[in-house]
């Protein structure tokens, strides 16, 4: 039986819109990254390993759903995605959580930035007409009688 939460968590993610998914799925990179790092730190290698390759499945997907073509910026933070990658799976192989964290400081401002984007575009979306903006004699709301 699926749990409460469980159900909310795939409903949100089902329902979110593609800003707010990716948005969503950076958190969730950031948090495998800081979790790996710990668990790197206590002595936990079975735990990093599975946050860390967590992390790199994440990062991997943003890589395949990035389109570098649509703006100027998108070779140079496929770039980033690329190096992060390669730099984590290097981490999880030898244990080094200093490059893990190295890392995730490299991501989290990327991560603020996707989150500003999205809330940018959250503002942005037209909301309802009120009746004071409704077009008069007697046209409806999409201009048709």
């Amino acid at each position: 039986m699926i749990d409460v939460r469980s159900r909310y968590l795939a409903d949100t993610v089902a329902t979110a819109a593609p800003a707010r998914l990716l948005t969503m799925l950076f958190d969730r990179l950031l948090l495998d990254l800081a979790r790996g790092e710990e668990s790197l730190r206590t002595g936990e290698r079975p735990q990093a390993t599975q946050h860390l390759a967590h992390g790199q499945e994440i990062l991997a997907q943003l890589m395949a759903d990035l389109n570098t073509s649509v703006w100027d910026g998108g070779e140079q933070l496929l770039s980033i995605y690329s190096y992060a990658l390669s730099q984590l799976i290097d981490a999880s192989r030898v244990g080094d959580a200093d490059r893990v964290a190295t890392c995730r400081e490299l991501l989290a401002p990327i991560g603020e930035a996707w989150h500003q984007a999205a809330d940018a575009l959250a503002t942005d979306v037209p909301t309802q007409r009120t009746a004071s903006t409704a077009p008069s004699a007697g046209l409806g709301v999409l201009g048709v009688g």
